[in-house]
């Protein structure tokens, strides 16, 4: 723009300076110093119009002065400058009027009185015309931005009753959840506890019991889910509870016993993260996991965990399934989408997608709570049927002995 104001400064300027110059010339009039002045002062006030925006009452009060030697080509541009960026203040149009009734030099003009006005009051269009122009461009910049404005602030007000429909609905669905499944798991698992006791087969009593903490199992996650879909308040009172630290062992024997290779991989010092963070990333593992036994029986898997700063990376990464099975997503499930929404509900980033040897990857990136050092060894993830179970040695932060680490494969790769 700078460039741009520049460029028609001196255009103007050189274009009255050169007129003054020709029409003295085509006269036939000597060129004296009064013919001199006048290209002087065509050029000073093509060169004022560079600082049209920022100060246009001065350009035309300078317009007003110059009008002593001539009548400068850069007046319309400064009534039509002053329209569009003056103020509106009563000097700005008393300025305005001025300079119009100067640009047509009345005190040169010769003839009857009738005829010098009618000339003076046509000259005076030149300046008075622009500024009209310039009054009907500045109302138009006006409407178009309160027109915006009005539409960015519809556009915040729709985003705003768009967030406050899905918290209701998040409250609805999670106080339904709480008030019908919670209870009906709630007594299957006082059930299978009162089987297991009565129960004199030991065949019985070991399915009760595994039935039992299923269950309990699933009332976790059911307190889990309904704390994700309650309120932010809620939320974020979640995210700030005691931080723990993520652990895979136990997910990733599961998968070893039932038939699939797996490899974990920790790189860099393990940070403790808020339970929710480390829910979400056991999801994401499971996950992956899962879709590896429906899908890519016998591939190869590889769990990277990388703690990199204030995220926590995560990578599951499957070849191509034996055979040449292909890898699908899931029929007509909500899985990776789910997890996804999961997810993005902790602030973090999750991709899956085909990888280039022909298998499958899913990426996560995940926010580590600031400030959290580097912690000790806690861990044990270990889920029956897909869950992530909270008895000793298993869930997020739970214990495990070293040996169950070390059974599980671990490889810590430090920074």
């Amino acid at each position: 723009m700078v460039v741009g104001d520049a460029t028609l400064a001196i255009a103007v300027g050189a274009l009255g300076a050169s007129l003054t110059v020709t029409n003295a010339v085509a006269q036939q009039s000597p060129l004296s110093w009064s013919v001199w002045a006048a290209a002087v002062a065509q050029l000073i006030g093509g060169l004022a119009l560079i600082a049209r925006r920022r100060s246009p009452v001065a350009v035309v009060m300078l317009c007003v002065v110059l009008c002593a030697f001539a009548a400068p080509v850069a007046g319309p541009f400064a009534t039509y400058a002053i329209a569009v960026y003056g103020r509106g203040r009563p000097r700005d149009w008393i300025s305005v009027i001025v300079l119009s009734m100067t640009l047509s030099q009345p005190w040169n003009a010769s003839g009857p009185v009738l005829e010098i006005l009618l000339n003076t009051a046509t000259n005076s269009l030149l300046g008075i015309a622009p500024a009209l122009l310039g009054m009907w461009r500045a109302s138009r910049r006006r409407l178009f931005q309160a027109l915006a404005d009005r539409a960015e602030r519809a556009e915040r007000e729709q985003e705003l009753m768009a967030e406050r429909a899905r918290s209701e609905e998040r409250a609805r669905l999670a106080g339904e959840m709480h008030d019908v499944v919670t209870h009906r798991v709630s007594l299957m698992v006082l059930r299978a506890g009162a089987l297991r006791t009565i129960a004199r087969d030991e065949v019985v009593r070991e399915a009760a019991e595994e039935l039992r903490q299923v269950g309990c199992q699933a009332l976790e996650e059911l307190r889990d889910l309904v704390g994700v879909l309650r309120s932010e308040e809620t939320f974020g009172s979640a995210r700030t509870a005691e931080p723990v630290v993520l652990d895979l062992t136990g997910l990733v024997a599961e998968s070893r016993a039932a038939g699939i290779e797996v490899g974990l991989v920790t790189e860099g010092e393990p940070l403790p993260t808020p339970p929710v963070v480390d829910r979400t990333a056991y999801r994401v593992v499971q996950e992956a996991l899962t879709n590896v036994h429906k899908h890519a029986p016998g591939a190869r898997v590889t769990v990277q965990v990388s703690y990199a700063g204030d995220l926590l990376r995560i990578l599951v990464r499957n070849t191509a399934a034996d055979g040449g099975t292909e890898i699908m997503l899931g029929e007509g499930g909500t899985g990776l989408s789910g997890l996804r929404q999961r997810v993005e509900l902790v602030h973090g980033s999750l991709r899956a997608g085909p990888s280039q040897d022909g298998g499958f990857e899913v990426r996560a990136a995940l926010p580590v709570a600031p400030g959290a050092g580097p912690a000790g060894r806690t861990a044990g993830h270990g889920a029956e049927g897909g869950s992530a179970p909270r008895a000793a040695g298993h869930g997020p932060g739970a214990a495990v002995p070293r040996p169950a680490a070390e059974s599980a494969g671990v490889i810590r790769v430090s920074p």
